[in-house]
């Protein structure tokens, strides 16, 4: 789950998974959104796959990057019970519970 934090920790990674979340995009076509260089793009590139954030996809020369939803999901919500989130709403409905007897 390491990997997944830390690829979330760049803001042009969680900008690449923002704009992968509408659509699958190529390589070109998602280095088009941002002012770095193409090795700074592959090695973001690269955490994400490393993070199994994205599936890449190769057609020839081109590289079509699509988001890992399930994968983020996963993380998101281990996150959350590590620190009780989403908890509050299951006691709540236990006191509910409670107060019909």
């Amino acid at each position: 789950m390491s990997n997944v934090f830390k690829a979330l920790s760049d803001p042009t990674r969680r900008r690449v998974l923002e704009l992968l979340r509408e659509r699958p995009m190529t390589a070109g076509e998602l280095a088009a959104e941002f002012d770095v260089s193409k090795p700074t793009m592959s090695a973001h590139f690269s955490v994400l796959k490393d993070a199994n954030l994205v599936d890449a996809t190769k057609t020839g020369k081109t590289v079509t990057y699509r988001i890992k939803l399930s994968v983020l999901e996963d993380a998101l919500l281990g996150f959350a019970k590590t620190f009780g989130l989403g908890e509050a709403s299951s006691n709540e409905e236990k006191d509910t519970d409670h107060g019909a007897d």
